[in-house]
């Protein structure tokens, strides 16, 4: 996909807009793990989350190599739109983004403040992003999608990072929406030559690439329920779960109570707001916990842009 040389200069576009993320130890995490615990957190970003990264590697070569385009369209449930919205203000491109009715309303309020015009279409991610693909074919807008070899290189810029902090890691627990952020971790793995064990984490109410990881094939969901909106996927993309399938160790399942005691862990242990995507990888080390015994464990607060609502009824409730 990209060599290190590629994820160098990825990291020089990126670090132009976002400052290398914290890399850091809590004690208190270590004690709720019983072993030694490193958290990166991509909710330091702009936007609140890891995506920031690849939005913004895919705009510059977008706009270096086509820089005609008249704007660009795609869909979301918050960040990856966040994402595109804060990278197209930064190079004056136009930014379409589609999300499902009911979606988040602080994320959507985020894009809309970054630039975006935001369309509200079908009841779910995959509903939005077909509507999105009609309207890309029949306005000339360029469709961005949400797994692409420059986005998964934008993000794994954020794995550079941390295993130049820490590349003793023994296992890093990394959440699993559309699949980029575990494909940049696998990738950065690989390409430093490390042998840190990646764990896969995603929803049990949608669970489409724990599925295809087991059948060994592309499996989708019908629905995908969980209020951890960051990995409601019902269609995993095939080159995504072909670099998963080869790369991670396993996919640890988490039910929304395990993400919610996960969010609460993260606020008492470190004073961190986690979004349910973000509190996933711990949750699964926590579900874990008895095999992690003196292994050194690396976690991914991949954002913290939850809805006011939902952090009452979570954590505060």
């Amino acid at each position: 996909m990209f060599d290190l040389t590629e994820l160098e200069r990825a990291h020089a576009i990126v670090g132009q807009a976002v400052p290398a993320t914290p890399a850091r130890g809590w004690p208190l995490l270590a004690e709720r793990l019983g072993t030694q615990v490193i958290v990166k957190h991509e909710n330091h970003t702009p936007i609140g989350a890891f995506k920031v990264r690849g939005g913004l590697v895919y705009l510059e070569r977008l706009k270096r190599e086509r820089p005609n385009t008249p704007g660009i369209i795609s869909a979301t449930r918050g960040n990856h739109g966040q994402s595109l919205a804060f990278a197209a203000s930064r190079h004056g491109v136009p930014a379409v983004i589609y999300v499902p009715r009911g979606n988040s309303v602080e994320k959507n309020r985020a894009m809309k403040a970054f630039g975006a015009e935001l369309v509200e279409h079908g009841e779910d991610f995959q509903a939005a992003a077909e509507e999105a693909q009609r309207r890309a074919q029949f306005t000339g807008l360029h469709m961005v999608p949400s797994f692409h070899p420059d986005l998964v290189l934008g993000v794994s810029t954020y794995a550079l990072e941390l295993f130049r902090t820490a590349p003793d890691i023994d296992v890093l627990y990394v959440p699993i929406g559309q699949g980029s952020g575990i494909s940049g971790c696998i990738m950065a793995r690989d390409l430093l030559g490390l042998k840190t064990e990646i764990v896969g984490v995603q929803s049990t109410e949608a669970p489409s690439y724990a599925l295809s990881l087991a059948a060994g094939k592309v499996v989708t969901t019908k629905t995908s329920n969980t209020l951890a909106d960051g990995m409601a996927t019902r269609i995993p993309d095939a080159d995504a779960f072909a670099l998963i399938r080869k790369g991670a160790a396993r996919i640890v399942q988490v039910s929304d109570g395990e993400v919610a005691a996960a969010i609460r862990a993260y606020w008492t242990d470190t004073h961190n707001l986690a979004e349910g995507a973000g509190a996933a990888a711990l949750a699964a080390a926590l579900q874990e916990k008895t095999k992690l015994s003196g292994k050194r464990v690396g976690l991914v607060l991949s954002g913290g842009n939850i809805d006011f609502d939902l952090f009452k009824q979570w954590v505060v409730a």
